[in-house]
Order: C-alpha cells, then structure tokens, then sequence
C-alpha cells in the first residue's frame, strides 16, 4: 500500500507540475518559454512513479508466491526503494542545476 501511494504522488506531482506551468505560458507572453525543461521534469516525475508501481505489482505477486508455497525464505536484493530514491535524487540534482543556470543568467 506505501508503494501504491508514493507512486500515486508522483505522478501526481508530475502532472500537477506540468498543469501549473501550462497555465503560467498562458497569462505570459509568448517570448519567454520556460514549459519545455518544466515539462521534461514533470515527466520524469510521472516516469518514476510508473516505474515504482509496476515494481510494487511485481513484489507482490512474487511474495504471495511464495508465501502460498509456504518456503518463504528472506533472500537479500536489490531494492526498488533505493532505484526510485536514487532516481528522485537524480531529478532534484537535475531541478537545482536548471533553476541555478537559469537564476544566474
């Protein structure tokens, strides 16, 4: 369930992000495009989280495999966590340089 709604929030995110700078380029004139560096964030947002849910689908499936095999044994992998944390972490990084350029110049 924690899978599930991290994953709603997001693609949430990344929608609500993609939703709020359209209607920004709206009331702005035409000159100034910040919607395409906004727009690849918010995908990548919605990316994430897409990843994140079919991961969780997949977990499941395979503990209830197991466990109505009844030879649930703890077997140490790599975790989906750690892939959307990092991934997360890749697109903060990824913000904060953009904002920084884009502030300075």
């Amino acid at each position: 369930m924690a899978w599930i709604r991290t994953s709603l929030v997001l693609i949430s995110f990344g929608f609500g992000i993609d939703q709020v700078i359209e209607a920004i380029n709206r009331s702005v004139p035409p000159a100034v495009n910040a919607g395409r560096l906004t727009r690849s964030i918010g995908l990548m947002f919605i990316a994430v989280g897409i990843y994140a849910i079919l991961m969780a689908i997949l977990e499941h499936r395979q503990e209830l495999k197991q466990i109505q095999r009844d030879d649930y044994v703890y077997v140490s992998r790599r975790s989906h966590g750690v892939v959307v944390a990092t991934s997360l972490v890749v697109i903060g990084v990824f913000m904060f340089v953009a904002i920084a350029i884009k502030s300075i110049g």
